[in-house]
């Protein structure tokens, strides 16, 4: 074994925000460490698997407050609930860390109070834009179309007394870290996002405390500060395994430390690449091996968000499809470097083609076939033709890919090398026809032959999908009676003992499902949540608010320039070949004008005919769908997409205009 494979592999995610429940979005993180840390302990490494929550700042504290509670009873439930998702995840962390322990917070204080001490932390006045969400300072120059860079919301102007940290000190020895170590960021997109955009042009001292809320720990030499948000949540990786600051670090922090990776989301990337190693320089503490900084997982073309109500909560997703294909979903749809994308559809059709037929009909035929021709024996009786071996080769080869693409953190192509043997098989049985071969007497061993090939293929792809779908795969090896394939044997076919008898009563693994009733499911489970929103309590219905994003100010000017009058639809049909368009004929005044909206899956073209409605006159014509519109109809659009036309409150004649 090589010296570093003799090391634990010591892998950690970001710690979860404790402001409320987790959504698949943020849960993909866990699931994607989860599945590297099992298959590194199925290299025979030793793994430490390190999770938890991150509990302090403003905006926990303004939380609690809203929801009349104490922060701690807040983070507590919010704790709770976070592990109770990854519980419900089958995820295999060693450690869940949470940042109000007694330990850490006294570790923190004394980590600052060393940094204070070496003249890399000092004290003055911060003045700048803050995004209370992400709890961090920008300038002017750093936002993106004027509001915060990382998740896109306002920002507000804010000065205060504060304690800062020397970056300039030690960017230039980053920088030469960095250039000398290639893996140490990736992807390399991210890398380089973080060397032009940070690092090269200059980084500015860091706001490390706060004064305008007392949700933190405090600074221990001067309590009116909090210690800032992120020199108290990065610190966990270390705290967690035992570091002192007093040089009294626990066995395990020796055995563990430097970490070997640190998974994160891209949007937490530049606290993890740039903060984080400076101030373990500052602690003179060797960096971690690698970060490695994920993309998002988007619902539909968009993050998600509880105000666009496009949010799906794993736990939701587990009711519907089940643990294992989720976690296959969440892994399999994710590419290296871009942004994934989920949907109800989607995750339908990845369970009735990928999971459903691919794996689950492939297993139930493979050990129904053993049982109906030679009472459930699996023998290897040695009648071998050539395309036996092109199966191997291919089973063969495909395990090493699998390796290779781990070795990458390629975790979506390796689970699509293990389903390539999946389908090589399921060629395979088409290829010898076993049904066929069964009719013939002289072919009983040819028969046999094949079964136990396609029996033996099977193991290999379940032993290997053991990382990604546990669960599944001990389904898989207990009903054909034998144990997980070390990794360390994938260069061998034929290891499964001839002889061995499969289970007598297969099981279905994944039932193919109908999109149209998971879909009409979808909405009775949205209704419901909608009743029971109304419920809540008495007025609740007209207390319901949406919070949308903020377009830039505009002038009275601005808007003095676009042209409001009242419409009346005197005419209205579908578009033809269009699921969304209708082809309203309105009148406005003397004029009749047509107008093409994107409405028809609310309205039918018959209900509209003579609704009196808010129009904007002096858009540019365009075409849509081959067809000219005049003009825009106004409605309003819910937290679900769900839209109404604007109409006024009162009658009034076609073409007033709304000022």
């Amino acid at each position: 074994m090589c010296q570093d494979c003799k090391k634990p592999y010591y892998i950690t995610t970001a710690i979860a925000y404790a402001s409320g429940k987790p959504h698949i979005g943020n849960t993909y993180e866990i699931i994607l460490a989860d599945s590297i840390a099992r298959y590194k302990r199925a290299q025979g490494r030793e793994v430490f698997f390190q999770t938890g929550t991150d509990e302090h700042g403003q905006k926990i504290e303004e939380k609690a407050a809203a929801a009349g509670v104490t922060p701690r009873e807040f983070v507590d439930e919010a704790a709770a609930e976070i592990q109770r998702i990854w519980d419900l995840m089958n995820t295999s962390y060693d450690k869940f860390i949470r940042t109000t322990e007694p330990d850490h917070e006294a570790q923190v204080q004394r980590i600052f109070k060393k940094l204070y001490d070496q003249g890399d932390i000092y004290k003055g006045h911060y003045e700048g834009l803050y995004c209370t969400p992400c709890e961090s300072f920008f300038t002017e120059s750093q936002l993106v179309d004027g509001k915060c860079p990382d998740c896109g919301r306002e920002v507000k102007p804010a000065r205060e007394e504060a304690y800062f940290f020397r970056m300039s000190k030690y960017a230039q020895r980053l920088i030469d870290h960095i250039n000398a170590h290639p893996e140490f960021i990736q992807p390399v997109s991210r890398k380089n996002e973080m060397m032009n955009n940070f690092l090269l042009p200059g980084l500015q001292d860091l706001c490390v405390s706060r004064t305008t809320f007392s949700w933190g720990i405090p600074v221990s030499f001067d309590p009116k500060h909090v210690i800032y948000v992120w020199l108290d949540a990065l610190t966990n990786y270390i705290t967690g395994i035992g570091y002192d600051c007093d040089g009294q670090c626990a066995e395990g922090f020796n055995r563990l430390w430097p970490a070997e990776l640190h998974l994160i989301g891209k949007d937490i990337i530049r606290f993890h690449t740039l903060y984080w190693p400076i101030f373990l320089m500052a602690l003179d503490m060797p960096l971690p091996k690698q970060i490695f900084g994920h993309p998002w997982l988007l619902q539909g073309d968009g993050k998600m968000s509880k105000s666009k109500g496009n949010v799906l909560y794993a736990d939701t997703l587990v009711d519907f499809f089940g643990v294992d294909a989720v976690r296959y979903f969440v892994l399999h749809e994710m590419p290296f470097d871009n942004d994934g994308v989920i949907s109800w559809e989607l995750m339908v059709e990845r369970m009735n083609s990928d999971l459903a037929n691919i794996l689950g009909n492939l297993v139930n035929r493979t050990i129904s076939m053993s049982n109906k021709y030679f009472g459930g024996l699996v023998a290897d009786k040695g009648a071998a033709e050539p395309v036996d071996e092109e199966l191997k080769t291919v089973v063969m080869e495909e395990a090493a890919r699998v390796d290779s693409k781990m070795e990458q953190l390629r975790v979506a192509d390796a689970i699509s090398e293990i389903f390539n043997i999946f389908r090589r098989c399921n060629k395979y049985i088409d290829e010898t026809a076993p049904w066929i071969l069964a009719k013939d007497e002289s072919a009983k061993d040819r028969l046999s032959t094949v079964l136990y090939n396609l029996t033996e293929s099977i193991v290999i792809g379940a032993s290997l999908l053991a990382s990604f779908m546990p669960e599944t795969a001990e389904k898989i090896l207990t009903q054909l009676n034998t144990d997980k394939r070390e990794l360390s044997q994938m260069n061998r076919f034929g290891l499964y003992p001839s002889d061995s008898k499969v289970t007598d009563k297969p099981e279905i693994l994944f039932a193919r499902m109908d999109v149209k009733e998971v879909l009409e499911r979808v909405e009775a489970m949205h209704m419901e949540e909608d009743v029971q929103t109304g419920q809540e309590g008495e007025g609740a219905e007209d207390e319901r608010v949406i919070d949308i994003e903020t377009k830039p100010e505009i002038t009275y000017d601005d808007f003095a320039k676009l042209q409001f009058q009242v419409g009346e639809i005197v005419r209205c049909e579908e578009v033809p070949k269009s699921k969304k368009l209708l082809c309203s004929q309105v009148r406005i005044g003397s004029q009749t004008r047509q107008i093409i909206s994107g409405i028809k899956a609310y309205y039918s073209a018959e209900e509209m005919v003579g609704k009196k409605v808010m129009v904007v006159t002096n858009l540019k014509p365009a075409r849509l769908a081959g067809m000219l519109s005049e003009g825009m109809l106004l409605c309003a659009e819910d937290a679900k997409g769900n839209l109404a036309l604007l109409t006024p409150e009162k009658d009034m004649p076609a073409g007033a205009e709304i000022c």
